[in-house]
């Protein structure tokens, strides 16, 4: 039997056990949101930088890896282009963090989109009560505007960008936070 993402989120959250880990997802994305809020330009320089340094250490690790696999295949050369790769890209990053602000403004887009799509799949699967299942509802919601807006409107600035990040996590953590409150409540088991 195949599952649903509404079975995957009901079931990581779906007993009362778990729901604390639902709310320390909001709890945390409302003291990021607060953070991208006080500190719009450290916020976006900081997310710039650590996606440099993350290109440069995996293009490092995947250049060595290369080096290792070459007794063991021939398309070991693949991998060093690979780790190559990484690598300028991470020293771009740093060099141009305008630009890499703006490819990663496209790829915060996308997600956010994709995301908010599977948290409505979930919330409006049938699985639970409407009333249920609003605050999963808002939160996809949320996350295709977000997602829209930033792809619509680029020139608008990248500080907006966190600006809207920030007003985002603040309002999906309080989103989630609520979630994880009506988990707790009793409700009758769903018929089969």
């Amino acid at each position: 039997m195949q599952r649903t993402t509404a079975d995957i989120y009901q079931g990581a959250y779906g007993t009362t056990g778990s729901t604390w880990l639902m709310a320390i997802r909001g709890v945390v994305a409302i003291i990021f949101g607060i953070a991208a809020l006080l500190w719009p330009g450290r916020t976006l320089l900081i997310l710039v930088y650590l996606f440099g340094a993350f290109a440069i250490v995996d293009g490092i690790l995947a250049a060595v890896a290369s080096v290792q696999l070459r007794h063991l295949t021939n398309y070991w050369w693949i991998i060093l282009l690979e780790g190559i790769f990484g690598i300028i890209i991470g020293i771009a990053a740093f060099a141009l963090p305008g630009v890499t602000a703006l490819a990663l403004l496209f790829l915060v887009a996308t997600w956010a989109i994709l995301t908010g799509i599977l948290e409505l799949v979930s919330a409006f699967s049938g699985r639970a009560p409407v009333r249920r299942e609003w605050a999963m509802g808002i939160a996809g919601v949320l996350s295709i505007v977000l997602g829209i807006l930033l792809i619509a409107q680029p020139q608008a600035g990248l500080l907006t960008l966190v600006w809207l990040i920030g007003i985002y996590a603040i309002a999906w953590g309080f989103t989630l936070f609520v979630r994880a409150f009506q988990h707790r409540e009793p409700h009758p088991p769903m018929p089969g």
